[in-house]
């Protein structure tokens, strides 16, 4: 298995555990908001992988804190990539 197969099945696992736990809320609220609008679940939940992969790459890089308010942004603003 190559390491970005793994690095998406372990973004997509952080991703269900969001949903199961409505935490944040914002990533079940942009969930269901790309569904209705045509996206299929792997669709979905990759674009709300790199939401997520834009903090993880900041915490693990650039050794800083989790920004839950910007990853809240990013998800509001999908289905445009995340730019932060």
């Amino acid at each position: 298995m190559k390491t970005n197969e793994i690095l998406r099945e372990q973004i997509f696992e952080i991703i269900k555990n969001q949903l199961r736990d409505n935490d944040p809320p914002e990533t079940k609220a942009t969930f269901d908001r790309l569904q209705k609008l045509g996206f299929d679940d792997f669709q979905t939940r990759q674009m709300i992988g790199q939401c997520l992969a834009v903090e993880l790459f900041d915490v693990m890089k650039n050794r800083k804190p989790y920004n839950n308010q910007r990853y809240t942004k990013n998800l509001l603003a999908l289905p445009e990539e995340p730019f932060e």
